[in-house]
């Protein structure tokens, strides 16, 4: 008899992200020559917190690994969030070794104050860890256990922000330097990894976060997608999940668009008293459509030192303004201490505290 149905839903999802990961590095090594020592099979590694979805992904990961030639190990992130966390930790480290994943790495990370709150503070924290460990470890590797479901909350969670298509496509299946992250349940729902620990008789741990209503995932989570589901009827999840993907065809294909049209009206030129700056004619930018001229102004924004997380569709549309409705407005100021103004047939992008030339038309 086969496996359970979930435990076989899982293992086939990550059996294919592994395969991915094993015809990339085929090329790489044909390409630019392998250079790990002989007989060392690659390593990917599996973050987990020991809840349902990532303690499912490293049974998966444990299980198809050695099938398919790869090492596979495992790290857990102690936020110090809240109190025996660095009990849990070291738990979750003793539960992937029991599943014969080698190496495994229990690592502490420190959430500092920060304007983006909690969430962001610890996510960032989180990934510069994992990223430590990987280059430390050489891993080809990490595999994350979003699923569907947390896909679904993404494309809300984006749909409230009012950011555009880039922010309704939510996670990309494969991210980061690289391509080290890897997302193989972003198709499979949240119920399914459960039963799939319960099939295994894994012990799982919910974090008490996950349904604290003081984070916004978490009401997310727990009133807004319900209710939507009360009145639509069932199947928003998978529809939001789907959006995802189509948004991200059309985010890819815009932004592939926009970084051509960026080499056309780059305008830059010496004399910009010491400031970072960005150049860029607006006679040109006029005549792009709106979806493009905004990417280019974005991108623009970014190179002069402006956070991208912090950078939000209300501040591209006050720039654009200066370019498709200019009526001799004054600087626009964006986060980071950039600022963006007419001068002339240009508009500069700057980082500084000093204000550009007075604009003229």
């Amino acid at each position: 008899m086969g496996p359970h149905p979930a435990v076989a839903a899982i293992r086939l999802a990550v059996r294919r992200a592994l395969h991915d990961v094993l015809s990339e590095q085929a090329v790489v090594s044909e390409n630019a020559g392998d250079t790990r020592s002989p007989g060392e099979p690659p390593l990917v590694l599996v973050a987990c917190s020991g809840g349902a979805d990532s303690m499912a992904l490293a049974s998966a990961l444990a299980f198809e690994a050695p099938r398919l030639g790869l090492r596979a190990g495992g790290v857990t992130v102690d936020h110090g969030l809240q109190s025996g966390s660095a009990d849990r930790a070291r738990e979750v480290a003793e539960r992937l070794a029991a599943l014969r994943l080698h190496p495994v790495e229990s690592v502490a990370v420190t959430i500092g104050r920060t304007n983006t709150g909690p969430e962001a503070a610890a996510r960032t924290a989180r990934y510069a860890a994992l990223d430590d460990v990987a280059d430390r470890r050489g891993a080809k590797a990490v595999l994350l256990g979003h699923t569907r479901d947390d896909q679904a909350e993404t494309v809300l969670l984006g749909l409230a922000r009012g950011s555009g298509t880039r922010s309704l496509s939510g996670m990309a299946e494969v991210t980061g330097p690289a391509d080290r992250y890897r997302r193989p349940f972003l198709a499979i729902d949240r119920q399914t990894t459960r039963k799939a620990c319960l099939a295994q008789s894994l012990p799982v741990w919910d974090d008490p976060h996950n349904d604290d209503p003081a984070y916004t995932r978490s009401r997310v989570r727990h009133e807004a997608l319900p209710a939507l589901e009360k009145a639509l009827g069932k199947g928003v999840v998978e529809a939001l999940a789907r959006t995802a993907r189509l948004s991200r065809d059309d985010a890819d294909a815009l932004d592939a668009w926009a970084l051509q049209a960026e080499r056309t009206v780059r305008t830059d030129q010496p004399g910009t008293e010491g400031w970072d700056a960005v150049e860029l004619d607006t006679a040109r930018l006029w005549a792009l459509p709106s979806a493009v001229r905004r990417r280019v102004l974005r991108r623009a924004a970014v190179e002069a030192g402006a956070p991208s997380g912090s950078l939000f569709a209300r501040h591209l549309e006050e720039v654009d303004r200066l370019v498709t409705a200019w009526r001799g407005q004054s600087a626009i100021n964006l986060p980071g201490r950039v600022e963006a103004a007419r001068q002339g047939g240009r508009l500069v992008i700057r980082h500084g505290s000093q204000t550009p030339s007075t604009p003229t038309g």
